[in-house]
């Protein structure tokens, strides 16, 4: 009798995995780093308008301290800024609505969720503990494209997102762009920029977790 060949078995379906970004997403950061900045204007005795610092939050650090210290003492103005922050910053910063939720549909829809921010990783792990907020992994020191790093690395296919710097890195690693309304850019900037899907908060999201996942099946 010739022998036949078990047919091959399917391939599995990839497993999920969701990425997000911190501040502004899964964090409200203002009224911490606002603190922060108005420490750091008393210790150093430079004027830094914290009002409008934390309306354009998203960017790493030194492109805001560029905008105070000389170019020359920017290195050594971060230094001192992420000194100060655990002890000024983390009691004063609250979850985003909806964040811990987000995080939970994930690992219940039996995915993996990672958190990848522009933020000092220490500090960020800070936030996340301080919080109760528990992803599978944490990435730091990533901000735009180079999040596509992080993201091609853990194999996740959606990134959550506040700001137009997140949908180009979501879309430079090739996963699904999804942007919350909850950080600098409107609604219309977010789209613009090639945002998948736009929520208002992260309340939405496991809503549209549950219509994503038999689609993506």
């Amino acid at each position: 009798m010739a022998f036949t060949p078990a047919s091959p078995a399917s391939p599995a379906a990839p497993a999920l995995t969701v990425g997000f970004d911190l501040d502004m997403t899964l964090i409200d950061s203002r009224p911490g780093i606002h603190a922060c900045y108005r420490a750091l204007a008393e210790r150093t005795g430079t004027y830094i308008d914290a009002d409008l610092a934390v309306t354009r939050l998203g960017p790493p650090l030194a492109e805001e301290l560029v905008n105070w210290f000389p170019e020359e003492e920017i290195a050594a103005m971060g230094d001192l800024y992420r000194s100060m922050y655990p002890t000024i910053a983390i009691e004063a910063t609250p979850a985003m609505a909806g964040a811990r939720e987000a995080i939970d549909a994930v690992k219940a829809a039996g995915g993996r969720a990672i958190v990848v921010t522009a933020k000092y990783r220490p500090n960020a792990r800070l936030h996340l503990d301080h919080l109760g907020i528990r992803p599978d992994e944490l990435v730091g020191d990533l901000w735009a494209e180079q999040k596509a790093e992080a993201l091609r690395e853990h194999g996740a296919g959606v990134y959550v997102g506040d700001h137009v710097g997140d949908v180009r890195g979501a879309r430079k690693a090739d996963a699904l762009s999804v942007a919350v309304a909850t950080g600098p850019c409107s609604t219309d900037e977010l789209a613009s920029a090639g945002a998948d899907v736009v929520l208002g908060d992260l309340t939405e999201f496991p809503d549209w977790l549950d219509g994503y996942r038999p689609a993506r099946a």
